[in-house]
């Protein structure tokens, strides 16, 4: 097992990059490596269930399990067979306007590893101004 964190600050409001993690169908527009999102709801909560489809043809599950808007935190696990991944989410203000993300993610370390490079790019198009 293992945990790395991956941190993004840009121009982007705190509250425009905290919707654009709190509605699964917007995460497509921001993290070019989905395609597309299957939910049932229109926004994350504890319980929220769905699969998150990649360009390159991985289907996986997950399960939100806290979120807290106030602090614009939020956690969710993910799975693909074996292999679980649990990926903690926060939005902050930046000093001087635009907003922060950190995410973290724990699970097995080859994967750990190599989500790394492929999740900072996604956060920096999500604290962009326009994904």
């Amino acid at each position: 097992m293992a945990t790395r964190t991956v941190s993004r600050a840009g121009p982007a409001a705190p509250e425009t990059v905290w919707e654009r993690y709190a509605r699964p169908a917007l995460w497509s527009q921001w993290a070019p490596h989905i395609r597309r999102v299957e939910t049932d709801a229109g926004r994350i909560a504890p319980g929220v269930r769905g699969r998150v489809f990649s360009y390159a043809g991985v289907r996986v599950r997950f399960t939100v399990e806290r979120v807290d808007e106030e602090q614009r935190k939020w956690t969710w696990r993910v799975g693909l067979g074996p292999l679980v991944l649990r990926l903690g989410h926060e939005v902050t203000a930046a000093p001087g306007g635009g907003s922060g993300t950190r995410l973290t993610v724990s699970g097995p370390l080859p994967v750990v590893v190599l989500y790394g490079p492929v999740a900072a790019w996604a956060l920096k198009r999500l604290v962009a101004p326009a994904p």
